[in-house]
């Protein structure tokens, strides 16, 4: 499904710099997005979407259409829940004349100072009209929230406080993008990889220490919290972590992309043959450039199949209390 959902994105990469621009919500409000997820994370990127396309449609900053890919995570390294959204931004848009292609300063895209004040207040506005429609709903340490005065104290601070939207470095070109969305996006809170041992009851695993210079480490948690830090990332329902905006919107995706195109004199990409099926590895590899069938412990050798053992039948009979 990765490896379908990248070729997808391969035909929509234009010849133009790309940006990767993190939204992060205030811990207060990350506790009350966790008892309503569905409302908060919704809100989440609607708050995001509205920031990214009001302050590049302004004349002062870029003055154009954009389109851009929003994902969204809500865990940090050590599994704790830490809701933020991940956006891939093409460098510029289209004008309001639909005639030319407005790119940004080379190696900036827009004043982080700038989104981050729009997204407090757009966020923080969506957050109360949703407290006053009785959609959120609060237990717990948060019940007192159920309070109108309660709540405005709460969010007082917040209101106030500076909020973090981080911009990365831009991608080096367009095939950078695709390993980052190869990476980032069909995942779950840990990988594979990260786990080291489990042993004695408890779960080891590596994580990143970003608030003492990226320092990897290893946490040892008991399976219980453990259990409980990676269920606290289940997402609701049919929710959809991965949303397209702007130029790039499902509805008029394919005419948007066209458009942009043509003003930017950049050749419309051959579609992949369908005649020539090939293994899912073989096809994420030719996407991305990384090998599914490396070893992930040396990076050197390669993984062989040697056996595919089915799964075992379940005995319709009582439990086995053999030893």
């Amino acid at each position: 499904m990765r490896a379908h959902w990248l070729e997808q994105r391969q035909a929509e990469l234009l010849p133009v710099e790309y940006f990767h621009v993190v939204f992060t919500v205030p811990q207060q409000i990350a506790a009350i997005a966790y008892q309503n997820k569905a409302v908060v994370y919704g809100m989440l990127f609607r708050a995001t979407a509205e920031t990214l396309r009001a302050v590049a449609a302004n004349p002062k900053l870029l003055g154009a259409e954009i389109g851009f890919i929003a994902i969204l995570h809500t865990w940090g390294q050590n599994l704790l829940h830490h809701p933020h959204l991940h956006c891939v931004v093409p460098g510029g848009g289209i004008a309001p004349d639909g005639q030319r292609w407005i790119a940004c300063r080379p190696g900036f895209f827009l004043p982080v100072r700038v989104l981050s004040r729009l997204f407090r207040r757009r966020f923080m506005t969506q957050l109360r009209e949703a407290f006053d429609r009785q959609e959120l709903h609060f237990f717990n340490a948060l019940a007192e929230l159920q309070d109108a005065r309660a709540f405005a104290r709460y969010l007082a601070p917040v209101s106030r406080a500076e909020w973090v939207v981080y911009a990365k470095p831009p991608f080096g070109g367009p095939k950078r993008v695709l390993e980052y969305l190869g990476r980032y996006t069909h995942r779950v809170a840990i990988a594979n990889s990260r786990l080291v041992d489990f042993a004695n009851g408890q779960v080891a695993f590596q994580w990143k220490d970003y608030r003492h210079e990226s320092r990897h480490k290893v946490m040892r948690l008991d399976a219980h919290e453990f259990i409980r830090r990676f269920l606290l990332h289940v997402l609701p329902p049919g929710f959809q972590r991965i949303r397209h905006y702007g130029l790039l919107a499902n509805r008029h995706r394919a005419n948007k992309l066209a458009q942009c195109r043509q003003v930017l004199h950049a050749p419309t990409p051959t579609p992949a043959r369908v005649d020539e099926p090939t293994d899912y590895r073989e096809r994420y590899q030719q996407l991305t450039g990384v090998s599914l069938r490396d070893c992930p412990k040396c990076r050197r050798g390669q993984m062989i199949c040697i056996e595919t053992i089915p799964p075992a039948h379940r005995s319709r009979g009582p439990p086995c209390t053999g030893l």
